[in-house]
């Protein structure tokens, strides 16, 4: 159970990283948006290393992780159709 939830963590991750990379290539980001979508990614990153560092993740830390992952995909969204190009 939890390699199969450490797979979906880690696959979400890879699809918001690809978001956020079409988003620079496309120029519907700002390198400023940029930054922040990167820094949300970075501290989903961390948070999810020091959750996983005793081995498991406990139902709290899930729901936690997900609910960030949730608030940086919708951060994603938003700044990618917000009409400000670069």
């Amino acid at each position: 159970m939890d390699t199969a939830l450490a797979g979906r963590v880690a696959n979400r991750q890879i699809r918001q990283q690809r978001r956020i990379h079409q988003g620079i290539r496309s120029g519907e980001l700002t390198r400023r948006e940029i930054r922040r979508l990167e820094r949300d990614q970075f501290k989903i990153q961390r948070f999810k290393r020091n959750a996983w560092s005793d081995g498991r993740l406990t139902p709290r830390e899930r729901v936690r992780l997900e609910h960030g992952q949730n608030r940086a995909s919708r951060h994603i969204y938003r700044l990618k159709h917000n009409d400000i190009h670069r």
